[in-house]
C-alpha cells in the first residue's frame, strides 16, 4: 500500500525497526492484563524518540513538529498506542516555552533522557469539563508555598509519571477582569505529592488507558514550581494545544492506515464462495473510500505542521487536522471490522483493540463540537455560540 510521498522515510524505517521487539502479541498481552507498556516506552525513550521536540542544547533531537508527528503516527501505524506516552512528547512544551532558565536546565535534560517522565497535565475538572475558565481548583499563596485544594478528572498517566503540569486558579474568578485571567501553571513532583495532599483514584474505562481522578487536600507546592507569571496559566496552556492536536491527528492517521492495511490484506486472503472477498465491490469500495478520506486528512496534518514549524498561526489547521483524522480513522476502523466479519471481534486479530483505542479521539483531547465552534467563530466569523 502506497501513500502520498513525504520526506521522512528514513525516520519511518528507524521507528519500524524498533517494532521487531514489540509485535502485535506484545500489545495484545498488555491490553488483556490492563497493564502499562513499560518496556515499549523505555525503548522509545532510550532511542530518543520521545525527546524529538526538545532542543539539542537540552539533550533532545531538536526536531520540528512534522518529524514529531511522524514518530507518533508510526507508533500507531505499527500496532502500538501513542496514548501511553505522547504526553512525554508535548507536555514539556509548557516548561520549554514559559519556564525559567533554571527550570529548563533542571527538568528538560532529564525529560529528554527519559530519567524523568512528564506525562501528565491536570486541567479538566468534573464540574467544568471544557469550560476551563471556571475551574474550581485553587492555589493560595502562603509564604514561600502555594496550597492547593480541588479536584481533577480524566488525568492520564499519573501512575507512570514523575512530574505533572497543574492548572489552578490563583485569583478568584470574581476578582479578575477577564475570566481567562487568574489561573496559574505549576510543576508537581508526584513522588512528593501523592499521599501528602494528593490522592489518585484510577478510572476504569473501555480502553487500556491509565486515567485518573485527582483530589487535592491542602497540597503544598514550592513557589519555585510556578511556571511563568502568576495568573497567565490559561494562555500558557493554549500555547501548547496546536502541537497537541496536530500530534493527535498524526496518531489517528497511523491508526487509520493500520486499519486499511489489515482490511486490504484480509480481503485479499479470505475466500468465500470460491473467491477472495476483496473481489466484491461491496467489500473493496468501502476500503477505498476510507483510504481516500485518510489521505485527505493527511494533507491537513502536513499543512498544520508546516505552519507550526514556520511559526505561523495554525489554530484552524491544527483543529481541522485533528477532526478530519479522527473521523477518518474511525471510518477506517468500522470498515476494517466489517471486512473481518466475526473474526474482527476476536482479540487474536487485534482489530477490536485498535477499534476501541481510536474511538477515543472523537471525544478527546477536544470534542468534535468544540472544533466546529472554533472554526465557526475564528474562521467563518460567526458569533460565538457558547
Amino acid at each position: 500500500m502506497t501513500a502520498l510521498v513525504d520526506d521522512h522515510q528514513d525516520l519511518r524505517d528507524a521507528i519500524r525497526a524498533l517494532f521487531a521487539d514489540f509485535p502485535d502479541d506484545y500489545f495484545l498481552k498488555i491490553d488483556e492484563a490492563r497493564a502499562y507498556p513499560d518496556a515499549f516506552v523505555e525503548a522509545l525513550s532510550k532511542a530518543g524518540w520521545l525527546a524529538g521536540l526538545i532542543p539539542e542544547e537540552y539533550g533532545g533531537s531538536g526536531l520540528g513538529l512534522a518529524e514529531a508527528s511522524v514518530i507518533m503516527e508510526e507508533i500507531n501505524r505499527n500496532g502500538g498506542n501513542s496514548g501511553a506516552c505522547h504526553g512525554q512528547m508535548y507536555n514539556m512544551s509548557t516548561v520549554l516555552r514559559h519556564g525559567s532558565d533554571e527550570q529548563k536546565a533542571r527538568y528538560l535534560p532529564k525529560i529528554a533522557s527519559g530519567d524523568l517522565r512528564l506525562q501528565s497535565m491536570a486541567v479538566t475538572e468534573p464540574t467544568t469539563g471544557t469550560d476551563t475558565t471556571r475551574i474550581r481548583t485553587t492555589a493560595v499563596k502562603k509564604g514561600d508555598r502555594y496550597v492547593v485544594n480541588g479536584q481533577k478528572v480524566w488525568i492520564s498517566r499519573v501512575q507512570h509519571s514523575d512530574l505533572m503540569i497543574l492548572l489552578a486558579r490563583t485569583t478568584p474568578l470574581s476578582e479578575v477582569t477577564k475570566k481567562s485571567d487568574g489561573m496559574s501553571i505549576f510543576i508537581v513532583d508526584l513522588h512528593e505529592a501523592v499521599g501528602t495532599g494528593l490522592s489518585v483514584r484510577p478510572i476504569a474505562n473501555m480502553v487500556n488507558h491509565e486515567t485518573n481522578e485527582l483530589f487535592f487536600d491542602a497540597l503544598e507546592i514550592p513557589e519555585e514550581n510556578l511556571i511563568g507569571e502568576e495568573g497567565r496559566g490559561f494562555k500558557y496552556i493554549l500555547d501548547g494545544l496546536n502541537a497537541e492536536r496536530t500530534l493527535i491527528a498524526a496518531e489517528c492517521l497511523g491508526d487509520g492506515y493500520w486499519f486499511i492495511d489489515r482490511a486490504r490484506r484480509y480481503a485479499g486472503e479470505r475466500e468465500v464462495f470460491g473467491r477472495a472477498i476483496g473481489v466484491n465491490q461491496g467489500v473493496q469500495f468501502p476500503i477505498a473510500e476510507a483510504y481516500i478520506e485518510l489521505e485527505a486528512a493527511n494533507l491537513m496534518r502536513w499543512e498544520a505542521c508546516r505552519r507550526f514549524d514556520a511559526r505561523m498561526p495554525c489554530g484552524a489547521q491544527a483543529n481541522m487536522a485533528k477532526h478530519l483524522a479522527a473521523k477518518a480513522s474511525w471510518e477506517a476502523a468500522n470498515v476494517c471490522l466489517q471486512t473481518h466479519g466475526g473474526f474482527g471481534f476476536a482479540t487474536e486479530y487485534h482489530v477490536e483493540r485498535k477499534f476501541r483505542e481510536t474511538r477515543l479521539y472523537q471525544v478527546a483531547p477536544i470534542s468534535t463540537n468544540l472544533i466546529f465552534a472554533y472554526v465557526a467563530e475564528h474562521v467563518l466569523g460567526l458569533p460565538k455560540s457558547y
